[in-house]
């Protein structure tokens, strides 16, 4: 594996190729590079390789299973075993059908914030978070790639009101303890006109799940 990633924005646009001689690839979200090259380096799984497709895909959820079968056949004869670092995100079991027929395992769990707070704990919290949108580590950094820009909140702001009218608050789930990420998130919340939370998950569920692999 690289000892360094790429830039944001390619990990947001262009995605990564793998690198190293591991007999396991990672085939991730470009959002949860960061977190899973960190657990691979403190767990040393030297055996672990990281490809990642674009995490812009998470606009377009219904791309993401072709996306992976892509790149599980362009990968599959290098390695003994393939692990889809991807939850549900948007698919609607799409993405479980299509690892179910490549016969490679994925993250259970609707979505990454989930398995970030913890799959018990976020479902416990039920109807207590229906009215909470959500920021990761990744999505603090990228908020205006993510949300600002394609959602045209810098051109109309107005529709803000259209978009986030039903949300009371922005609950950043916070991987690490960086001061500069909590200020990006807490203006986020501001510029919605949200309130404000934040917990730190640490890697949540993700490195049950990557152990597991």
């Amino acid at each position: 594996m690289a000892d360094t990633l790429p830039p944001v924005d390619t990990l947001t646009h262009g995605g990564t190729a793998p690198s190293g001689d591991g007999r396991i690839l990672i085939l991730a979200c470009g959002a949860l590079a960061h977190e899973i090259t960190a657990l691979i380096r403190l767990n040393g799984w030297s055996h672990m390789d990281l490809a990642c497709l674009p995490a812009i895909l998470h606009n377009t959820p219904d791309r993401i299973p072709d996306a992976v079968a892509g790149a599980v056949a362009q990968h599959r004869d290098r390695y003994d075993r393939i692990f889809v670092a991807y939850a549900d995100c948007g698919t609607g079991g799409a993405l479980a059908a299509t690892c179910a027929r490549l016969g490679v395992e994925m993250i259970a769990g609707p979505h990454c914030y989930a398995f970030f707070d913890g799959l018990d704990r976020f479902a416990a919290r039920g109807e207590d978070d229906m009215t909470c949108f959500y920021l990761t580590d990744f999505l603090a950094r990228q908020f205006d790639a993510f949300v600002t820009r394609p959602l045209g909140l810098d051109r109309h702001p107005q529709l803000r009101d259209a978009y986030f009218g039903h949300y009371t608050t922005l609950v950043y789930l916070a991987q690490t303890d960086d001061a500069t990420l909590t200020a990006r998130a807490e203006d986020a919340a501001r510029r919605l006109g949200l309130a404000f939370e934040r917990r730190r998950t640490g890697y949540g569920d993700l490195e049950t799940a990557l152990a597991r692999a």
